[in-house]
């Protein structure tokens, strides 16, 4: 969470004190403003509040017509609710490389592609948009889909256009750990009224009953239940005004942070594929080797500078998905993706070496939209003097 001040709890506190907190209330709520103000400032036609970003992916998914004998290709790096939800509607992740920008290399995507595949999901990992002109191209030329994950990127853009508005859906995350927050909560946005309304049915099984549902062109199917509440809907309204100005002073960091590292030989700037749209929620800083790069992080935490590695993230490294590297992908065998497949996947912990290579080589840096200018500065210098030791 970046910035959360009295102006989130005052929305909080007024939408308790009318009572109102479904949001179906037979008016104007609070969650529906924020999809309108959410679609606007991503440059879609339409936009679903739901309850987490793991919700916006499997609403984005139905919305889009995957399901039962689709592949879904995904990168080898990203949280595992990426792949989760392609199994959550009972689809096969099929997993391709990251290349050194740590987003999915658009070459080996293709060479990932066979007659099932029905959609591509590129992910703008730590705010880093991916290489959408090569992703798009790889779809056009083999007539398939592409969900953009913006779930780690709120408001980041790539060339001029906001991350989510490219592709033919976007999915989008307001957890605590992101740029902007409502403690939980998530969106799907698209240009399509029959994705939109899909994803709507999907998001709240019993829309049919609520007058302010607008589903007009879709047979009602069995959805779930991904509806935001009116608290979270009023709380992510005031975190919108304040995107662009976190994403700002995210950017302001980051690029006096490049700046002052540009000409250290120890390690490389991470590549960003557009550093203007780049949220900047993280710097990237990529060694020749493992072993350099785990040297070099110790050498900056005994000086009190926090840092990590890629590789030591958990279940964003694709070795670490339990369920999809085992494939156990439903809680019953009837329902498993993998055993009702008719030609399965196949997946071995070596099976993206290059992901892991560069997950490896790379030490992160977290930024800050509220660090004071001295305090970055005694970082910059600490980080001078670990490469320098090297």
């Amino acid at each position: 969470m970046y910035v959360m001040g009295k102006e989130e709890a005052e929305a909080a506190s007024r939408v308790i004190a009318s009572g109102q907190l479904f949001r179906y209330r037979g008016g104007e709520g609070e969650v529906d403003q924020f999809e309108r103000e959410w679609a606007a400032k991503i440059g879609t036609e339409h936009a679903v509040a739901v309850t987490s970003g793991t919700a916006a992916l499997i609403c984005a998914l139905v919305g889009l017509g995957i399901g039962p004998g689709d592949e879904v290709i995904v990168p080898g790096y990203t949280f595992m609710a990426t792949a989760i939800a392609v199994l959550a509607v009972g689809a096969l992740p099929v997993i391709a490389e990251v290349d050194e920008s740590l987003t999915l290399d658009p070459a080996d995507a293709e060479r990932k592609v066979t007659p099932r595949t029905r959609a591509l999901i590129p992910v703008h990992m730590n705010g880093l948009p991916c290489d959408l002109d090569g992703v798009m191209a790889v779809a056009q030329r083999h007539g398939l889909l592409v969900l953009e994950d913006a779930c780690q990127a709120d408001g980041g853009s790539y060339r001029g256009r906001r991350l989510g508005s490219i592709g033919d859906a976007g999915a989008f995350s307001f957890n605590y750990f992101k740029i902007i927050t409502c403690g939980e909560g998530g969106a799907v946005v698209t240009n399509s009224r029959e994705v939109y309304e899909r994803a709507v049915i999907m998001h709240d099984g019993g829309c049919a009953f609520w007058d302010q549902v607008m589903v007009k062109q879709t047979p009602i199917f069995g959805g779930c239940n991904f509806r935001l509440n009116e608290i979270l809907g009023a709380i992510l309204r005031v975190q919108l005004g304040r995107l662009d100005g976190i994403l700002a002073a995210l950017r302001a960091e980051k690029r006096r942070l490049r700046e002052e590292l540009a000409g250290e030989r120890a390690f490389a700037l991470s590549p960003v594929r557009d550093p203007e749209g780049d949220c900047a929620t993280t710097l990237g800083l990529l060694f020749p080797s493992g072993e350099q790069a785990r040297a070099f992080m110790a050498r900056l935490q005994q000086a009190g500078v926090g840092c990590g590695s890629p590789i030591n993230s958990g279940r964003h490294v694709y070795v670490n998905w339990e369920p999809v590297m085992n494939q156990l992908g439903a809680h019953h065998p009837a329902l498993d993706p993998y055993r009702l497949a008719t030609a399965p996947v196949k997946y071995s912990p070596d099976m993206c070496p290059r992901t892991l290579s560069a997950l490896e080589r790379t030490v992160f840096l977290g930024l800050s939209a509220t660090r004071k200018p001295q305090e970055l500065a005694e970082i910059i210098a600490n980080i001078k003097q670990a490469a320098q030791a090297a």
